[in-house]
Order: structure tokens, then C-alpha cells, then sequence
């Protein structure tokens, strides 16, 4: 007992209780975002940054050519007037594929949310995933194993009709869009399911009492209510597929020249990093710009 009493005399000091000071919560929210943040300092930002500095340089600083800083590479729009068509269909692509994902997408997560339940909501999101979990060079190569002629397509056209011509389409941008939309997708169904789940169930059924018919129900409510995962599946497949550059080669062919595969050239084929670099640069900059001009229009479309 007198042990006690020491102890206890001990802990509290000369000026009362002994207490522990608690951490500065700036403390604790730095150690817990310095790991992620300094990964991606490494691994996204320093490499972004010198591929920035390598854009304003006359050589590839590897060779043997003095490194001389200039705009010039900036200039290849100008100086190679080509260049604007490539970005042009690259941007066309872009569109085409986004829209097309919107639709599809947008119309099966309505499917997901309204018609499914429980274990086979859950079967068919895992199908929906199936695109993630297999190589995408091996994806891109199957579709070429559907689309080109006496292929997949092609003999399932002549089961039904055996005297019908071929419909195969490969090498073409119709068939680049096929095999970009299948790559993507997802993204647009996750984004546009996350949206519909949260709508209440209350609103969908005092629409349909007061005597909305579905069309009315799925343009004036349920699309307005999944705006954000619309612009947010949106935004995540059209800054990737412009930049794309093995879809449009395997299942493009001659046809399939974008900008992905003219900077994919310069790093691995011209060895022009500095020129790579900068349409690189360019082509987020029009990235940036484009969805800085409709973002705007999209929030006072949501908000109305």
C-alpha cells in the first residue's frame, strides 16, 4: 500500500498529474500523407518535370549534339503543319469514344441500379471488371481476330447469310473506336454506378406516382442526378484514350496515326525526346484547355 502511495506521488509530480502533451495534428496528417505524396513526387512529378525540361532542348541529352534551350520544339505545329490533322483525329477519336462510353455505360449502370439485385449485381459487376484483369495487348489483338475479314464477325454473318459480301473492318478508325470503347467502358459504368446508388429510391417513386413515364424519369431525373459521374467517367477515358498509341497501331494500321503513336515514334523510333516531349506537353495543355471551357457549361447544366 505504501508502494502505491509512492508511485502514485511519483507520477504526479511537484506541479500535479503528469500528462502527455498530444501531437500538433499537423504531425500526424503529414506522416500519414508523406509516404503517398512523396511516391508520387518520385515516381509522377520528377519524371513529368524532366520531361518538361527536356521539351525545351535542340537534342536528345544523351547523344553527343549540344544541348542548346529553345522553343523551337514548341514550333512543330507551325513547322510541320501535319501535325494538326493528326491531333485533330486524335481529338475526333477521343470524342467518339467518350461519347460512345457515355451511352453505354450510362444506360448499364441504369440497368445495374434499377433491375439487379443482391448476388447477381455483384456477378455482373465482376464481369464488368473482367477487361482489368486481362493484358491489354492480348485484348487489342483479339478484336483483330473479329473485325478482319473470314474472321469472327465475318463467319457469323455467313452462318446467317452465306452469300453476304464481308463486313470486316479492321485497319480502319471504326476499329480502333471498337477496341478503345471495350478498353474503357468500365470506367464509365463504375463511375456513372456510384452515381445512380446514392439517388433515393423516394424520388424515382413519387416521380413515377405523380405519372412520369420512364423517359421523362431517366432524362429529367436519373441524368441530371449522375451528372458528376458522367463528367467523372469522362474525364478519366478521354485524356488516356487521346494519348493512346496501341489501339490505333494494332487495329489502325496505316490509317491509325495519332498523336500517341507520332510521340511514341519519337522515344523509341526518331530518338527526338526534346520534340516528344513538347506534343506531349501540347496535347495536355489542349487537354487542359478544352475541359476548362466546358466545365463551366457542364456545372451551370448540372446546377439548373
Amino acid at each position: 500500500m505504501q508502494n502505491d502511495r509512492l508511485i502514485s506521488a511519483s507520477e504526479r509530480g511537484p506541479s500535479g498529474p503528469r500528462s502527455r502533451r498530444p501531437l500538433p495534428p499537423w504531425v500526424s496528417t503529414t506522416a500519414l500523407l508523406l509516404p503517398t505524396y512523396g511516391w508520387l513526387t518520385l515516381a509522377v512529378f520528377l519524371p513529368l518535370l524532366t520531361m518538361f525540361v527536356f521539351s525545351f532542348m535542340s537534342a536528345t541529352p544523351m547523344g553527343k549534339a549540344p544541348i542548346v534551350f529553345t522553343l523551337k520544339q514548341y514550333r512543330a505545329f507551325i513547322d510541320q503543319p501535319y501535325l494538326v490533322g493528326i491531333g485533330i483525329t486524335s481529338l475526333l477519336i477521343g470524342f467518339w469514344t467518350t461519347l460512345f462510353c457515355a451511352v453505354l455505360g450510362f444506360l448499364a449502370a441504369v440497368a445495374l441500379v434499377r433491375s439487379t439485385f443482391g448476388k447477381t449485381r455483384e456477378m455482373l459487376l465482376i464481369l464488368i471488371l473482367l477487361p482489368f484483369w486481362t493484358n491489354g495487348l492480348v485484348r487489342v489483338f483479339s478484336w483483330t481476330m473479329v473485325l478482319r475479314e473470314n474472321g469472327f464477325l465475318d463467319s457469323l454473318l455467313h452462318m446467317i447469310a452465306p452469300d453476304a459480301g464481308s463486313i470486316g473492318f479492321l485497319y480502319t478508325r471504326y476499329a480502333v473506336v471498337v477496341g478503345l470503347v471495350h478498353g474503357y467502358l468500365p470506367y464509365m459504368i463504375l463511375t456513372c454506378y456510384i452515381a445512380l446508388v446514392a439517388i433515393d429510391d423516394a424520388i424515382i417513386e413519387a416521380a413515377s406516382s405523380l405519372g412520369a413515364r420512364w423517359w421523362t424519369i431517366l432524362f429529367k431525373i436519373l441524368m441530371p442526378l449522375a451528372a458528376p459521374g458522367l463528367l467523372s467517367g469522362a474525364v478519366l477515358i478521354f485524356i488516356p484514350v487521346i494519348g493512346s498509341f496501341m489501339e490505333p497501331r494494332i487495329l489502325g494500321g496505316r490509317v491509325g496515326v495519332t498523336m500517341g503513336t507520332v510521340i511514341e515514334d519519337q522515344f523509341t523510333q526518331a530518338f527526338n525526346w526534346p520534340l516528344g516531349a513538347s506534343l506531349s506537353f501540347t496535347l495536355l495543355a489542349v487537354v487542359l484547355a478544352i475541359f476548362a471551357t466546358f466545365s463551366g457549361v457542364l456545372r451551370r447544366g448540372t446546377v439548373a
